[in-house]
């Protein structure tokens, strides 16, 4: 049996996060929602979501403890870290007049251009929301069965920028050619939401709750 927490900081979906995994997951694993460090600490899996605001969401992980637990947890067990819970394991993001953020991964979070267009030379919209195909740069235990530009589902209107090339996992095109997955030892982060994104997101949750956190 394996124990999979989802990271109660009062920030995202957390009921579509645990309902996705629930319905993938071994019968024999438990899924739990949770603020409680403790808890996060004795999992073997830990999931990492996150919606709204990077200054919001770093006062809540402070405000509740969770900032050193967050990171404990990626240095030692497969960790996925959704949307927010992506952006954040950053170094800092534009979001606020700037935030300071866990610092996991160096780098930058940017706010998309308004001025962006599309190849047909219309102005796109942010957020970017809605489905996008998905260019995987790596080959990963997380990506069994789904094959290469898949369509996943985004809502954000910023994106990350890691310095190290090295963990760049995956992009997508709107506007720009943006970073959309992190990857590295035990931790990927994805700038989509799997727990909306149909076939292919429930494949990756469930490609997750057997992963060992080897890359």
């Amino acid at each position: 049996m394996s124990l999979i927490a989802v990271v109660d900081y009062g920030m995202g979906n957390l009921r579509s996060v645990s309902k996705a995994i629930e319905h993938v997951a071994k019968n024999s694993d438990q899924v739990i929602v949770t603020s409680n460090p403790e808890d996060i600490n004795n999992a073997d899996h830990v999931v990492f979501p996150g919606q709204g605001a990077a200054r919001d969401c770093m006062q809540e992980l402070k405000a509740r403890h969770l900032a050193d637990v967050v990171l404990k947890a990626a240095a030692e067990k497969p960790f996925l870290g959704i949307c927010m819970g992506m952006q954040v394991l950053l170094a800092h993001s534009e979001e606020n007049q700037g935030v300071d953020c866990l610092n996991l991964f160096q780098g930058d979070v940017h706010r998309f251009s308004n001025e962006m267009l599309d190849d047909e030379g219309l102005k796109l919209k942010v957020p970017h929301m809605g489905w996008n195909q998905v260019h995987w740069a790596i080959e990963h235990p997380l990506l069994q069965n789904i094959e290469q530009d898949s369509r996943f589902y985004f809502v954000h209107s910023y994106y990350a920028d890691p310095s190290d090339a090295g963990i760049i996992a995956a992009r997508t095109q709107y506007g720009i050619d943006f970073v959309c997955a992190l990857a590295k030892n035990n931790v990927m982060a994805v700038q989509f939401h799997p727990e909306k994104s149909a076939a292919d997101g429930l494949q990756l949750l469930k490609n997750f709750c057997h992963w060992n956190g080897q890359p």
